[in-house]
């Protein structure tokens, strides 16, 4: 039994030198030599020596000899032993580990290490090493594992304890990972292998990725997405593959999440120049939908996307002042184009050869109001004269569905307010949808420009005129639109907004999508609550100060406060009729 020079506990020693004693955690963490496994063939810290034609075994590679547990009696691996020397297993060990008060936290934890300010849990531990600063007695830059007399942090070298966390590669403080590296080196090491070709160099075009991934401000969480993200292994087959990267080569691949991360990644640190995402994609998909159909729906459906639906699109996005999704709808055109000409050949008709009936029998047989969309293509074969004049009915109006009663949003409105136990980008995001009505698309597009705030009042720009936002919901947008985006950001090669609801995808923000869906799981269904809110200000509000407020065009205002109007008027006229004869 010896004192340990490092960590300072009293136990049987593994080794004993001239510089004193170390115990056995000590030992294995700072002194056990490294070699090549027999197994893995990694640099490590061997865990058995090789002997009786057995290899080295690193830690990873070595599992214990094989006894009965003596807690829960099954032969298993047992690498660990309890207090009376008992082989325990891996799995008993971790849940039977007992715990000791964290000297940082005062948690009662399993304890990971022994540093001189005494035992240290694994939260305490990775907070340390991974937040260095500068030591109130030497001044240099080390985690502070330790305290003077006075209570101040100090480093371990000023008060004798001899562990290094000093990278040997660089010379940084802190974070470290493998093979006395830190993380940083590590990055910028695994994304040299990831991108580069197969001369082992990394192009010239995809040095601003390279740099971007190696330098970003959290390297463990960017060294994790190196090592499992599905995305990577797209990315490295571009990078082996040599070919100059463009928006036409990554059009060629099967459209999926995959690629449209790559591309959006590219673009965000200057690989690929920026283009509307949203419309450019879409002859891409066109390309891969046309993969199993005739030559003939081919010829038509490439014009009527390129030439017709897309021009007019980008003309409306060039003019539009609130961002809009417009891709599923021109999707959904062609999807109906192709379906009816799929339609024709079964009853082989000819585009020359349409009549009204056709169009009707077709109308006819929808169980959905998408077949109603044919209008478009329609149009288009007029257009060309490649059919005569057909007429497809209009679709048939709808009112709204699903309205959230007033006492429900309010409810719904103190919660967003009030419940903390809510995260705060669903309590914003729900309460701007219950008091404006705004539509899911413009909501994950605010960004901090849109929002004003003065000595007393803050307001949200919406539409031509700011809101007046309440204290508690100006409290939350001003916390999101402060705080330190909570997934690591990479360098943008350009300025780019700062996204109150920023997304997975580096520079955009949170799909529509997935905010519906986060906003439902917490109780806020969208479609009802944004209702709710249009109504009730439809109901007290003029259409032109609705459609100023708002931001949504004045035909839709004037349609909403027809609709309001018109119910509270039904609603009047039926509370007289129940009046009437009464005293």
């Amino acid at each position: 039994m010896h004192t340990c020079v490092s960590c300072g506990k009293t136990a049987a020693a593994a080794l004993v030198d001239d510089d004193g004693a170390l115990c056995h955690l000590c030992y294995n963490r700072h002194r056990r030599p490294r070699r090549l496994c027999g197994r893995c063939g990694q640099l490590k810290r061997i865990a058995r020596n090789a002997r009786d034609g057995q290899p080295d075994l690193c830690d990873g590679c070595y599992q214990g000899p094989d006894a009965t547990c003596s807690i829960c009696s099954r032969v298993r691996p047992c690498a660990s032993r309890d207090e009376q020397g008992q082989p325990v297993c891996a799995t008993c060990y971790q849940r039977h580990r007992t715990g000791e008060p964290c000297a940082r936290c005062g948690r009662t934890k399993p304890v990971n290490t022994r540093w001189p300010i005494g035992p240290v849990c694994m939260t305490c531990y990775t907070a340390v090493l991974r937040s260095p600063a500068e030591c109130s007695r030497c001044g240099m830059v080390q985690p502070l594992i330790a305290r003077d007399d006075d209570g101040a942090d100090v480093c371990g070298p000023c008060v004798g304890f001899a562990a290094d966390y000093t990278c040997k590669q660089c010379g940084r403080a802190g974070n470290p990972h493998s093979r006395g590296r830190c993380a940083h080196c590590v990055l910028a090491e695994r994304v040299n292998a990831l991108l580069a070709g197969s001369d082992g160099t990394i192009t010239l075009q995809l040095k601003p990725l390279a740099v971007a991934l190696a330098d970003s401000p959290s390297p463990f969480p960017a060294i994790q997405w190196l090592k499992e993200s599905p995305n990577t292994k797209l990315l490295a087959r571009l990078a082996s593959e040599g070919h100059e990267l463009s928006h036409e080569l990554l059009d060629e691949l099967p459209p999926s999440r995959n690629q449209r991360y790559i591309r959006q990644l590219l673009v965000h640190t200057g690989v690929l120049e920026e283009r509307n995402e949203d419309l450019e994609r879409i002859p891409g998909w066109l390309e891969h939908e046309l993969a199993d159909k005739p030559a003939a729906h081919a010829s038509l459906a490439r014009p009527f996307l390129n030439w017709f639906l897309l021009r007019r699109a980008r003309q409306r996005a060039a003019m539009r002042r609130h961002p809009a999704s417009a891709d599923r709808d021109l999707r959904r055109r062609v999807s109906v184009a192709l379906d009816f000409l799929a339609w024709m050949d079964q009853r082989d008709l000819a585009l020359a050869d349409l009549a009204q009936e056709h169009i009707d029998d077709w109308i006819a047989g929808a169980t959905s109001q998408r077949r109603y969309l044919i209008r478009y293509f329609l149009k288009w074969t007029t257009s060309r004269r490649l059919t005569r004049e057909l007429t497809v009915p209009s679709i048939p109006s709808q009112e709204p569905q699903d309205l959230l009663d007033d006492d429900d949003r309010w409810q719904l409105l103190q919660r967003c307010l009030t419940d903390d136990a809510l995260p705060t980008d669903v309590r914003a995001g729900g309460a701007i949808t219950l008091l404006f009505g705004l539509s899911t698309e413009r909501l994950c597009h605010l960004t901090p420009e849109h929002l004003k705030f003065g000595d007393k009042h803050a307001h949200l720009v919406l539409g031509r005129h700011p809101v007046l936002l309440p204290p508690r919901l100006a409290e939350l947008l001003r916390h999101l639109a402060e705080q330190p985006q909570l997934r690591p950001q990479l360098s943008r090669a350009h300025p780019g907004p700062q996204w109150l609801f920023p997304g997975m995808v580096p520079g955009k923000p949170i799909s529509t999508h997935g905010m519906t869906q986060k906003l439902n799981r917490h109780g806020i269904l969208v479609r009802t609550a944004r209702n709710g809110a249009l109504a009730a200000l439809a109901a007290d509000l003029p259409s032109p100060i609705l459609a100023d407020v708002t931001g949504m065009h004045r035909h839709t205002a004037l349609r909403w406060v027809a609709y309001a109007r018109r119910d509270w008027a039904e609603y009047l006229a039926a509370r007289a009729s129940d009046n009437e004869g009464r005293p």
